[in-house]
């Protein structure tokens, strides 16, 4: 027996022209497109086990119908899950869940000190670009910013796909005292940590959910607002000045954040 298609997308306006004319409708007023909403749901359903492993989902035609859009649109969708990994299409018998997204999650934010401290398992990171004795940019949230800053453009990498663009700024009073090794092996904070006679004595972490931009698109290889977490991270000496400040953007379906309440 096939599972029951829960409903939980935001539907697109129903029409009478069909399925084409419901098509043109496949961007919402956010600018996200509908296959990506639909992606989103279907991911929820084989991690919850509404859809379980070595179970087949529903046809597209039945996608289509319940969630009221385009057969292309459920097609587009499925070719995420596909690509992920997640599902097997097989030609007349019909299309089966193969794994679990839980399997796909490549990073837990840490809500402490330590454990935004530990590098990744298996993480890569590439060093894009570095600008010299800069300002931190836009808005500063936490903290007193130093004269000048190193930027470091960062993007990190884990079984061959990028999950992470970084933007770091590390003040110019303390990076001449890091290996230039570092840029590529060790996490934003890490870097400032292991500095001699610099003391972190405040940390501060702010998540924003979002939509990816051309940049981030194109650097993470996920469409044009596709989900992704922004993280600002931000390390104050015992004077209260930014040592460093790290603009992360994380690809939204890679990220998993756990907070314990006592």
């Amino acid at each position: 027996m096939k599972p029951t298609i829960p409903r939980s997308i935001e539907r697109a306006p129903p029409t009478s022209s069909g399925d084409a004319a419901r098509g043109a409708a496949d961007i919402d007023s956010r600018g996200i497109t509908r296959y990506h909403q639909l992606a989103t749901v279907f991911r929820r359903h084989i991690e919850t086990g509404a859809w379980e492993v070595g179970s087949q989902i529903p046809t597209v035609v039945e996608l289509a119908q319940s969630y009221n859009v385009a057969r292309e649109t459920v097609r587009q969708a499925l070719g995420m899950l596909a690509d992920d990994g997640l599902i097997r299409r097989h030609r007349a018998k019909g299309t089966f869940v193969t794994a679990t997204p839980r399997d796909q999650v490549w990073c837990q934010l840490e809500t402490n000190f330590l454990g935004l401290l530990q590098a990744r398992e298996g993480a890569q990171i590439e060093l894009l670009s570095e600008e010299r004795k800069v300002a931190i940019s836009g808005t500063v949230e936490f903290g007193i910013a130093d004269q000048s800053y190193r930027k470091l453009r960062r993007r990190h990498w884990r079984q061959e796909q990028p999950y992470m663009l970084a933007e770091v700024f590390v003040s110019e009073r303390w990076v001449n005292a890091i290996p230039r090794s570092a840029f590529t092996s060790k996490t934003a904070l890490k870097l400032v940590d292991d500095v001699s006679g610099l003391t972190i004595t405040d940390v501060e972490q702010i998540m924003t959910i979002g939509v990816a931009d051309m940049v981030a698109s194109d650097a993470l290889r996920i469409p044009l607002n596709a989900p992704v977490a922004y993280i600002e991270r931000y390390a104050m000496d015992a004077d209260g000045v930014i040592a460093l400040l790290a603009r992360n953007i994380y690809r939204g379906d890679v990220v998993r954040l756990n907070i314990k309440s006592k």
